[in-house]
């Protein structure tokens, strides 16, 4: 990425701004803006999110928010009550008090003597949830936002219930805010109130996994904050981007499909990254994106923000199986209008292990599979971060547990772009039952790289408000549609359909194992076919080279480690996969400020024993300055059997040597058809 050092404006920085919250709660505010806003307003843009902008989350900031500032706009960079230096405490995301907490601060910058009283929200992750859900209450300032890799349904969408399937990431993704949730403020900015402030912390911290698990089905806890309830809730213009590789691969074209309000959507190779940080690459210049955008809309200029497309992406060509890629093989295309007329159904009837011709009459056969809980030990994380190397290998041992369909050797090039569809008549021996559907690109010599793959408890086949038991023995008709992607698969490979009944460690299992048959007559794969001969529509101007400000200075002290492995004792049948992340020592140069972050996340199964899956995440996270440490040691683990998920959890924080809190859960939650 290019370091940009000369911009258009001069800025000013503060470090620590108090924004008073209605309930008396004070927030912390991080703000680059224009010298001359002074005498001269400029339109502001907010970034909030819990990730601590003092120290962990800086170095990202330093890289455009600076640069958004010197382009003429007040950025704002909030924590989160509870988190940093913002008061108060963290209870679990996206709740009522957050959003309120998130209108006050725009009504509070809006009111500001260098703010012209327009405002925008942008965001990844976390902040483009909170922009996305906070457009959908129409603060007054608010003009547009930009929002990167994000959802609009939290409950089948997100880290939680894909397809009405628990994911794991529900444990991980809890074992990181039970981390940020519980890290102490920085004294050199709150004083000797940090004492008051973490202890108050880490004595009302919740179980966000205990509140995750106590809600197995989509009610009310899950519908609030999904902007797909009321799409026409959002009535500011949106620029929605995110990466194939990413788990938030979906919600971009969800929105230009469903919202009416100016919109723009990119996606590109990229795993859970900015655009300009984006791994995979190519990167793109997506700063100049923004600016472009903010100008337009912050701005009125008439400057072609809305000009091309609809939707760009990034077809990606194929590539053997690999866990991490520097950069993926492919082009950008562009849709005028999203649907797009130019992507057509394609419907291929299943036969006997094979995908049939579309139109091909098939016989009505059961084909049946009962899945090890060996199949998904290599499917990547949910959302791939790209370190440590997360994404899925190659897929021919995980077919070896699953039904398994190919197409013949294909005579031409074939694109796909968009959600692919498995149809299917199924009967399944138990009451509660999972398919996870996976598409790959299967080379000449056999080699299989996963394109994209759906996941559908069986008990949700009719939504995910009342899911219903299964009848044994009863065929029913299910529909799973898979990850949307952008994929060709060249002439001479062949593209494969595999079914399993089990997915872990990426998705909990069933209490069960379960024998499942497939009834060929009824069941197809739908593919989203983009003629190889449709124009690209691309615009004129094609993304510039990535940039930003100057990163600020971190000097790396002690080396971190990253690995992900897998292993199977023969002897006593026990697998496990292992990740480490840790990331070792670092100084935060001009605060004199020195972190430590260990991270584990270890997933366990015994045999076929489809109680015994394990799952746990373990975070250590240290901060010191001269004579001040700090530390916090989270541990989360879930286990279960066929009627409970079991929580145990620990928190542990020191002052200095001295352990000033101690607290552990258990808990015992019953399985709700899951």
């Amino acid at each position: 990425m290019r370091a940009v050092t000369s911009l258009p404006y001069e800025i000013t920085e503060s470090d620590h701004v108090r924004i008073p919250m209605s309930d008396g709660t004070v927030l912390s505010a991080r703000i680059w803006r224009p010298v001359s806003s002074d005498t001269d307003p400029v339109p502001a843009i907010l970034e909030y999110i819990p990730y601590r902008k003092r120290d962990l989350t800086a170095p990202r900031d330093s890289i455009h928010h600076p640069y958004l500032a010197g382009h003429g706009y007040a950025c704002v960079r909030v924590d989160i009550r509870g988190t940093g230096e913002s008061e108060g405490v963290l209870a679990d995301e996206y709740l009522e008090r957050e959003q309120l907490d998130a209108e006050e601060v725009l009504e509070w910058i809006a009111a500001q003597p260098w703010c012209t009283g327009d405002t925008g929200m942008m965001g990844i992750s976390w902040g483009a949830f909170a922009a996305l859900q906070v457009a959908a209450r129409k603060p007054p300032s608010l003009r547009a936002i930009v929002i990167s890799s994000f959802t609009d349904d939290r409950f089948a969408d997100d880290m939680h219930y894909m397809g009405g399937c628990l994911l794991s990431d529900n444990v991980a993704e809890s074992g990181t805010m039970f981390a940020y949730a519980t890290l102490p403020p920085d004294p050199a900015v709150v004083g000797e109130r940090w004492r008051e402030m973490w202890r108050e912390r880490l004595d009302n911290c919740s179980l966000w996994i205990e509140n995750w698990l106590g809600h197995q089905r989509r009610d009310d806890y899950w519908r609030h904050a999904s902007v797909s309830e009321n799409y026409s809730d959002v009535q500011v213009p949106v620029l929605a981007s995110s990466g194939w590789a990413d788990g938030y691969s979906n919600a971009v074209i969800r929105l230009l499909a469903h919202l009416d309000v100016p919109r723009r959507g990119l996606i590109g190779p990229w795993s859970h990254k900015y655009p300009h940080l984006g791994e995979p690459g190519p990167a793109i210049g997506y700063l100049q994106e923004v600016v472009q955008w903010w100008d337009h809309w912050l701005r009125g200029e008439e400057n072609g923000a809305m000009d091309g497309p609809m939707l760009r992406t990034w077809m990606q060509e194929s590539v053997p199986p690999s866990t991490s890629y520097e950069d993926r093989p492919g082009r950008w295309v562009g849709e005028a209008t999203w649907p797009s007329p130019h992507v057509k159904p394609q419907e291929l009837p299943l036969a006997p292990h094979r995908l049939a011709r579309p139109g091909e009459d098939v016989a009505d056969e059961a084909l049946t599979v009962s899945s090890p809980l060996s199949v998904g030990q290599f499917s990547g994380k949910w959302a791939s971060y790209s370190a440590p190397p997360d994404l899925p290998y190659d897929q021919r041992e995980e077919d070896g547990g699953s039904l398994v369909f190919d197409t013949d050797v294909l005579t031409e090039r074939c694109e796909i772009l968009g959600s692919p569809k498995v149809r299917l008549e199924v009967s399944a021996d138990q009451p509660v039952a999972m398919i996870a559907a996976r598409i790959s690109d299967v080379a000449p010599d056999g080699r299989a790289t996963r394109v994209t793959y759906g996941l559908l408890n069986l008990t949700h086949r009719d939504g995910h408000d009342e899911p219903a038991p299964m009848e044994p023995g009863q065929r029913c008709p299910v529909e799973i549609e898979l990850n949307a992607v952008a994929q060709a698969f060249p002439a001479g490979h062949r593209i494969r359909l595999s079914l399993s009944t089990s997915y872990w460690p990426l998705a909990w299992p069933p209490p069960t194992p379960v024998l499942l048959s497939v009834h060929t007559a009824q069941s197809a794969l739908e593919l989203p076919v983009r003629p190889v001969a449709e124009p690209d529509e691309l615009p004129a101007r094609p993304f510039g080279e990535p940039e930003g400000a100057p990163p600020m200075s971190v000097t790396a002290l002690t080396p971190g480690e990253q690995r992900w492995t897998v292993s199977r004792d023969l002897v006593d049948y026990q697998s496990a996969l292992d990740i480490v992340k840790d990331a070792g020592t670092v100084r935060y140069d001009d605060l004199d400020l020195e972190v430590t972050r260990d991270v584990r996340e270890r997933y366990t199964w015994v045999a076929d024993d489809f109680c015994s899956p394990v799952a746990e995440a373990a975070w250590d996270v240290t901060f010191a300055r001269g004579d001040w440490v700090a530390r916090s040691e989270t541990r989360t683990r879930v286990s279960c059997t066929d009627t409970e998920f079991v929580i145990d959890a620990q928190l542990d924080g020191y002052d200095g040597a001295r352990r000033i809190v101690s607290r552990n859960w258990h808990r015992r939650i019953p399985r709700d058809l899951v």
